[in-house]
């Protein structure tokens, strides 16, 4: 017994243990005030925001340090998604992650330069050893930027713990000013059970806020009876800053009993996309407003979620008045509150449940396909949350494969016969998704014999497209036969405006060079500082390929003094 009771103690000691997070370690990896242009845990597109956004007073190129003691132990460069990323490594098992930046800075940038010349790449990943690149704290790394799927000039910036897990950085104390209450946009509620009603209504139903004078809010009296659910759409504003951001915690309270706690503290990837079980996926689609379901549905893993009672919802009985309360907090602790005062009562139900049945039905833990005309649709199992109804239909080269108002959890297949096409015409052939303009957007698309399939991860308009434009190549700070001499880069303006842009390769005098691709401005940039130009006379050769593989050649000849 009393070895049992030595080993409880040093396991309750290993736990705590783990529990205390190193605050103080980590310094401001930037030497200006900290301005938030988006919090953790913050509500994204198919996933959770896994750190901080910390403004750059609207430019690039603001020196970034090292946090604390370290090493590279990645670094990866790319167009798209986080742009010129940097990770860290730290003795203390946690790692540090800078994005969307500029440039990274000494032996960093020039061991990525000399890599990218080595793989005649600009996009790369790398996993230097953890001898190779040391850093010391406060030791310059990098320069904040707007690369990647930046949507302006900011620092993205992350703690990792030992299992690669995102969590929020305020924890280690990290200081951002916030004064400020978080904001209530809509409140929903939902009957979930077969002969549950709100009002009467058998449909979510959105609730009227009345502020109250103390700064909390009051909705109108229901009327209610069985399964009840809610959600609310919230965000927090920082200091210094109107961005709509992030909150820290959402709680649930019926009547003293907690239903519901979510806390934005830390995740794993692999849950992230789980985003779109846990907000009110139709609603968004519909009006661009994410509501958190403050309910546990099937096929809703999420770790944010702390405690539940009855999974979340409540059930409300016939003459039984009752109150649900929801609390918002932001990290700081300001707080607000909505109160829902419920009335139980057993009513004839005046709007039915919609009813959106079709042929087509696809089952959440099966594998599922369809057939129309020339498309088939092939759903892996778990690809949905839930058994859904879908509406599909052929018209020609078009499918109308639902509507983008249910989630999907894993990518679809659309296959599609083009038989008809010649085989010269099939090479140019590629499945896009069609924009609220009928514009199609690529998606990988591969052939095998007369069959084309892509793999997408979104309901909506599809259709077989054909692209036979080239790309267009046209320079923008120099021109054939010219002298450029004072020019610190070279700058391209490379398009497709169908297929879009798949790889490009330039060189001087036949030797390569590296060229960044900004593809938010459409623009290639090749910076002399590279000190590739040894010659006077200098023969450029850009090669621009779509994802078709239409390609086109732009050639040119420039003078310029050797450095």
């Amino acid at each position: 017994m009393k070895n049992l009771t030595i080993l409880l103690l040093l396991f309750t000691a290993i736990i705590n243990g783990q529990n205390d997070l190193p605050t103080g370690y980590f310094s401001n990896p930037m030497d200006i005030d900290l301005i938030l242009s988006g919090s953790f845990g913050e509500l994204r597109s198919n996933h959770f925001h896994s750190g901080l956004d910390i403004k750059t007073q609207q430019r690039e190129g603001i020196p970034i340090y090292a946090p604390a003691d370290g090493y590279v132990s990645r670094i990866k460069v790319s167009h798209y998604g986080y742009g010129k990323a940097l990770y860290i490594h730290h003795p203390n098992g946690y790692s540090t992650v800078y994005a969307h930046l500029q440039q990274y800075a000494g032996p960093i940038q020039d061991y990525v330069k000399k890599q990218q010349y080595r793989n005649e790449s600009y996009e790369i990943e790398l996993f230097p050893q953890a001898d190779m690149l040391p850093v010391s704290k406060g030791e310059l790394i990098a320069y904040s930027g707007n690369s990647g799927s930046s949507g302006g000039p900011h620092l993205h910036f992350e703690i990792r713990d030992a299992a690669s897990r995102p969590m929020n950085p305020m924890l280690f104390g990290i200081e951002i000013p916030d004064t400020k209450k978080p904001l209530i946009n809509t409140v929903l509620a939902y009957p979930v059970g077969e002969d549950a009603h709100i009002d009467q209504k058998q449909n979510p139903m959105k609730l009227r806020l009345i502020l109250q004078k103390d700064g909390s809010y009051k909705t109108e009296k229901i009327t209610a009876l069985g399964k009840i659910g809610f959600g609310v759409s919230t965000n927090d504003q920082l200091n210094g800053a109107s961005n709509k951001n992030g909150v820290y915690r959402i709680t649930s309270n019926y009547n003293g009993t907690e239903k519901f706690d979510v806390l934005f503290e830390k995740f794993s990837f692999a849950e992230t996309r789980y985003l779109n079980r846990y907000i009110d996926y139709g609603y968004y689609q519909d009006n661009r407003n994410r509501v958190q379901k403050l309910f546990r549905e099937s096929n809703n893993p999420l770790s944010i979620i702390k405690n539940e009672d009855e999974s979340g919802y409540i059930t409300v009985a016939d003459g039984f008045n009752s109150n649900y309360v929801i609390a918002v907090k932001d990290f700081k602790g300001n707080t607000v509150t909505i109160t829902i005062p419920i009335e139980g009562k057993e009513l004839p139900i005046v709007e039915p449940k919609k009813d959106d049945k079709t042929d087509s039905y696809a089952y959440s833990n099966e594998a599922t396909a369809f057939t129309k005309g020339k498309f088939s649709v092939y759903i892996p199992a778990e690809s949905l949350y839930e058994d859904t109804y879908l509406d599909i239909e052929a018209n020609g080269d078009t499918l109308h494969l639902h509507e983008d108002n249910i989630p999907l959890h894993k990518n679809i297949t659309i296959s599609v016969d083009a038989s008809n096409y010649s085989e010269s015409d099939m090479d140019k052939l590629f499945i896009g998704r069609l924009n609220w303009y009928g514009d199609p957007y690529y998606n990988t698309t591969y052939r095998q014999g007369n069959k084309l399939s892509a793999r997408v991860r979104t309901f909506g308009n599809y259709a077989l497209v054909s692209d036979t434009e080239v790309p267009t190549i046209t320079p923008l700070n120099f021109s054939d036969g010219k002298w450029i001499s004072n020019n610190e880069t070279l700058q391209l303006k490379i398009e497709d405006e169908l297929s879009g842009i798949s790889n490009y390769r330039a060189t001087l005098n036949g030797k390569y060079i590296l060229t960044e691709y900004n593809y938010k401005k459409d623009v290639l940039t090749y910076d002399f500082d590279d000190e590739v130009v040894t010659e006077t006379e200098n023969k450029l050769k850009v090669i621009v390929t779509d994802n078709v593989g239409n390609s086109t050649t732009f050639e040119a000849t420039f003078f310029r003094k050797p450095l």
